[in-house]
């Protein structure tokens, strides 16, 4: 059913193969658009760029709804939803 399919990573310009395999798992997760990075891409993207220079991540103030302690997290808390400081959220976790 699935077809190998050359692609061409949108940051580097070079082609990579989204291979079949791939393609049944992107299906199988019910994921609707193909990769636009090539495999090396998207672990740099992932992990910084190879200096190791990454973008530091934006921080939110928060209060954490169990132990009340002001707290900063990575994310833009909703109203009426919980928000955990680190340690909180780590001994839910276990």
């Amino acid at each position: 059913m699935f077809e190998d399919r050359v692609l061409i990573c949108q940051d580097c310009g070079q082609e990579f193969v989204f291979t079949a395999g791939e393609q049944e798992f992107y299906q199988e997760k019910g994921f609707e658009n193909e990769p636009k990075r090539c495999r090396d891409c998207r672990s740099q993207r992932r992990n910084g760029d190879r200096n190791g220079n990454r973008a530091p991540r934006e921080m939110f103030p928060a209060v954490c709804a169990r132990c009340g302690c002001d707290t900063q997290v990575p994310f833009n808390p909703v109203a009426g939803r919980p928000v955990y400081c680190n340690q909180c959220f780590q001994e839910m976790k276990e």
